[in-house]
């Protein structure tokens, strides 16, 4: 690897400051993509306002592992990922991707997690991350945004309040700027089955308008019903006709995303089908089995509970598997459980 400039030496001693945990990798991968002879400067605007301005194109781009399963799937390679990647038995998270977790490198694999100091020796050109906050890049530790700032760029794109469609188009620009091809053949296949799996799943809604369907997650403490608004994919669905409970609005107490219920309360609202967070971190089906209140609702007791990927990636490819297997799991399920 080519010596380390100067100023990421200095960011470095900066990073041993902060006490950044150490995470799995050694040699950084190769670049995305090889440096274009002649290519004028780079720029990009992201959802923050923020305008990035570079010499040239960034070939070695790291990205939070969501960010970065939607730029592979365009065409894009990122040269390290941070976020759920691994999964503890050394397996895929699902929430990467396709990424090929053994070709690129890890600075980090859960929240709070990011060796800043294996970031800067990386020589990053750009970082790219979602956002479900506004202006907060998602798994980037704010004690350590001042530093990651130095090293390079940051990219942001906005994950809530904007439509599913336009958030895929958004990474599918990204990636198109970043060197990747538009029109390749996987890209034009995914984005076939993306509108086939819309559209079948636009006519289940159609012809089963009584089946209603609520998404949830859990913890030891609360059931959580997604409020549409906040999620562009249960919106998307909605749009398609699917009937979705919709939870009345989260307080700014609760930061929006969800209405939240005690367990005693968990029969507030009932519906044919449940969506259950299918997130490693989240509450289990089983789990919640054993609280008497759930165990009571009609979509439980008929076995009608399904998986939501809730951090599915923002890709054409990412939501047509995800409505392909809804469809399947919803052509199955009964309409007539809520009396």
């Amino acid at each position: 690897m080519a010596a380390v400039p100067r100023r990421i030496l200095a960011v470095i001693g900066a990073a041993a400051l902060l006490g950044a945990g150490a995470c799995g990798g050694t040699a950084p991968p190769p670049a995305a993509a090889p440096p274009a002879s002649g290519q004028g400067p780079w720029t990009w605007t992201d959802d923050r306002g923020k305008h990035v301005s570079l010499p040239e194109r960034p070939q070695r781009v790291v990205a939070q592992s969501g960010a970065a399963a939607a730029l592979w799937d365009f065409g894009v390679r990122p040269v390290a990922v941070f976020g759920p990647h691994r999964l503890k038995d050394g397996g895929r998270d699902p929430e990467v991707g396709e990424v090929d977790i053994s070709k690129v490198e890890s600075i980090g694999n859960v929240w709070g997690e990011f060796n800043v100091e294996k970031y800067a020796s990386l020589q990053p050109d750009l970082l790219v991350a979602g956002m479900y906050q506004k202006n907060t890049l998602w798994y980037v530790p704010e004690e350590s945004v001042k530093v990651i700032d130095q090293i390079a760029p940051t990219v942001g794109v906005q994950l809530s309040g904007k439509p599913l469609v336009e958030i895929i188009e958004t990474y599918g620009r990204l990636a198109a700027a970043l060197g990747a091809d538009p029109d390749a053949a996987p890209v034009a296949d995914a984005k076939r089955r993306f509108d086939a799996a819309a559209d079948a799943l636009k006519t289940l809604a159609a012809a089963r308008p009584d089946l209603k369907v609520m998404i949830v997650t859990g913890t030891p403490e609360n059931l959580y019903v997604a409020y549409l608004p906040d999620h562009p994919d249960i919106k998307y669905w909605g749009e398609l006709g699917l009937k979705i409970v919709s939870p009345d609005r989260p307080t700014e107490s609760e930061g929006g995303f969800w209405e939240v219920l005690s367990w005693e309360n968990a029969d507030k609202y009932d519906a044919d089908v449940i969506l259950v967070d299918a997130r490693a971190q989240s509450m289990k089906i089983e789990e919640m089995a054993g609280k008497p209140t759930w165990a009571k609702l009609p979509a439980v007791r008929a076995g009608q509970l399904y998986p939501w990927h809730a951090a599915e990636r923002y890709s054409y490819l990412g939501y047509a598997k995800v409505m392909e297997e809804l469809k399947a799991n919803l052509d199955k399920s009964r309409d007539d459980v809520v009396r």
